[in-house]
């Protein structure tokens, strides 16, 4: 394997993570007829319908697979000690922002050299899986971000949740709710991606872009979240909130809005509480882009390109025809094809508002904007963020500081 894939393992996960693991043997090291695949979705079972769809997907290719579930936070740099060892999967399942370090690793083989179809998929979804002008990766479909509200709460104060078109009339809302004695908003700020996540819509929705973090745009939508915290419209756990522990404070009853994503509709269909969703806001109207969540299938390079054939059909299997409705059932995912996202509306009317967020959504690597650097950045902005909610220090030198750091 390349010294460029050492490196990037080296510099990824440390010495020790490069180390050789005889527990890895997938890829190259199976037999003709088995072929592996790894994702990050540890919490299914082999009775799930996801595993059983990829099994299904092996039969119509004929081999069998070997799926293997590791956490989200393991699966990159597994991946890349076993592209460095020559041993990788066969097909990878992978967060999106991670497509462009495997692919600048050399651990990827491009779209167009493996003949990965990616006819029908949204465009703005597609871009999250480029790499220097390549294609590494096609989503399997998206979730993305929006702001459910509770409907008791808003009549109680007055508030047409259809009124909340832009920053200003959110800030409306949100003291309108404060009159009666509720909390207006709460969301996840903290340390660590779920909170550069969080923030990513009200800093795209000012204009901003990751390429320069201290802009006049990036202040204003950091001035935002600070002036919730002031005025007591949000609580000031958010700086601790993970996305789950705010969606738990939303159940409670007591927030009018809370941000999250299609992983919450379930929850919230099940909760007992009277909820509505709108798309998040623009700071002057329009949708504000979210970033692309989930995850997207990627080919990683075989030492016998003659695996490619298999492969290829595996994916297709999983990501295209009626395969595509059916994977996004079982991992609550938008689709990327605009015409099955139209059938999940019009069997799931509740959607509509997702799939006008996943539409606006957009790549968080940003193509070449950003690439590789995107999880440098994202530590940037989120201790930015932090330096602000928790320290009382200023948006501008906060954000400053984090350029400066970047650069």
């Amino acid at each position: 394997m390349s010294t460029g894939v050492l490196l990037s393992c080296l510099l990824l996960t440390g010495a020790a993570a490069c180390e050789k693991d005889d527990t890895v043997t997938s890829g190259a090291t199976a037999d003709s007829r088995t072929y592996s695949l790894w994702d990050p979705y540890t919490q299914f079972t082999s009775s799930s319908e996801w595993p059983r769809l990829v099994q299904r997907c092996g039969k119509e290719s004929g081999v069998k697979i070997r799926r293997t579930g590791f956490e989200t936070t393991q699966l990159t740099d597994k991946a890349l000690l076993a592209a460095q060892q020559g041993h990788p999967p066969d097909v990878l399942v992978v967060d999106n922002p991670d497509v462009s370090s495997l692919a600048e690793a050399g651990a990827l083989v491009d779209a167009d050299e493996f003949g990965m179809s990616t006819t029908g998929m949204s465009a703005n979804l597609l871009r999250a899986g480029r790499y220097q002008g390549k294609m590494y990766g096609i989503p399997v479909g998206a979730n993305t971000l929006a702001l459910y509200y509770n409907k008791a709460i808003l009549e109680e104060a007055g508030v047409d949740p259809a009124s909340v078109r832009d920053w200003e009339s959110l800030n409306t809302a949100l003291k309108k709710v404060a009159r009666t004695g509720r909390m207006g908003i709460t969301f996840s700020a903290t340390s660590t991606e779920e909170g550069t996540f969080q923030f990513l819509p009200w800093f795209w929705g000012a204009g901003a872009e990751l390429g320069r973090l201290d802009s006049p745009a990036a202040v204003r939508a950091l001035s935002l979240w600070s002036s919730w915290l002031t005025k007591g419209y949000a609580p000031v756990a958010v700086i601790n909130n993970s996305q789950s522990t705010a969606w738990e404070d939303f159940l409670t009853g007591d927030y009018a809005f809370v941000e999250n994503g299609t992983w919450q509709l379930e929850n919230a269909r099940a909760s007992g509480l009277s909820w509505g969703v709108i798309v998040l806001p623009g700071e002057r109207g329009g949708i504000a882009p979210s970033p692309i969540g989930g995850e997207f299938i990627t080919a990683p390079r075989q030492g016998d390109p003659g695996r490619y054939e298999v492969s290829r059909s595996i994916i297709s299997c999983l990501t295209q025809g009626k395969n595509a409705l059916a994977a996004d059932t079982a991992l609550t995912y938008i689709a990327a094809h605009p015409e099955v996202q139209d059938q999940q509306v019009a069997a799931r009317p509740w959607l509509e508002p997702w799939v006008k967020a996943v539409r606006s959504a957009q790549g968080r690597t940003q193509e070449d904007l950003i690439g590789s650097r995107y999880r440098e950045v994202s530590a940037a902005l989120w201790t930015a963020v932090q330096a602000v909610l928790t320290e009382g220090r200023g948006p501008v030198p906060a954000l400053a500081a984090a350029q400066a750091r970047l650069q």
